[in-house]
């Protein structure tokens, strides 16, 4: 499918190749920050629920070399991006995309993965308008977020951990989705420079343990400052190394 209508797009100091629509939603540094906060060790299993056309899935996937990966996407189109991003970064192996719609929860999929990942769109129909007609399905949750919690939750293993990125202003609502089903709850602001109000924010926990106290961590400066060029932590993340949390 790629061609006049894609490009080839290169993240993490050009280690991985993202075919990705030419217009419409493009995924960016949320993907980014995504995959770089995630752990594993050698053979564990990760599910990404919407994969669209890869970006989070690839960058984790080159970063955990020995980690084995699904993406779901139900998007016909930008799944087939994400397959051709798999042969184009010669992961055929270990990284596998799925058509499947995040709001089903087959039996086939329950506790089926070590870990799982999404970065789910970050708003309700009818609160904002997408940018382009092209962009909703990424732009507006046709989908509840709860549906991409449950989702999360039933194809994890028992223990194992949940991880997602969403607009800080929603961490009231994530943390009440998350509270009951899952333990060990963390969150990582992430701000545009020191001083200014996170934008976003990296969750996770791990399914199954007894509710606890939440970890928050003093969080990720994106800037040196308003305008300025990256932190040293946040240039580490994007050229391909561990997010640490702190």
């Amino acid at each position: 499918m790629s061609g006049p209508g894609t490009t080839q797009d290169r993240f993490l100091d050009g280690s991985v190749t993202v075919i990705q629509p030419a217009t419409g939603y493009r995924a960016g540094m949320d993907a980014v920050l995504l995959a770089a906060s995630l752990q594993g060790e050698g053979g564990e299993t990760f599910a990404e629920a919407g994969c669209g056309a890869g970006t989070a899935l690839l960058c984790a996937a080159y970063r955990l070399s020995g980690c084995v990966f699904t993406g779901f996407e139900r998007a016909d189109g930008v799944r087939q991006l994400a397959i051709e991003g798999v042969m184009a970064n010669a992961m055929t192996g270990r990284v596998t995309v799925r058509s499947h719609d995040v709001g089903t929860r087959p039996r086939e999929l329950e506790n089926q993965f070590d870990q799982s990942f999404c970065n789910p769109p970050f708003f309700d129909p009818g609160t904002v308008r997408a940018p382009a007609p092209e962009r909703e399905d990424a732009y507006l949750a046709e989908t509840p977020l709860k549906a991409w919690i449950l989702f999360l939750h039933h194809v994890t293993k028992p223990g194992g951990r949940i991880t997602l990125i969403h607009r800080a202003a929603m961490l009231g609502e994530l943390l009440e989705l998350l509270g009951p089903r899952t333990g060990e709850i963390e969150v990582l602001p992430v701000r545009p420079a020191p001083g200014a109000a996170a934008g976003r924010v990296l969750i996770r926990a791990r399914k199954g343990l007894r509710r606890g106290p939440v970890t928050l961590y003093d969080g990720l400066e994106l800037h040196e400052a308003a305008g300025g060029p990256s932190t040293a932590r946040a240039a580490e993340a994007l050229k391909g190394g561990a997010l640490e949390w702190r």
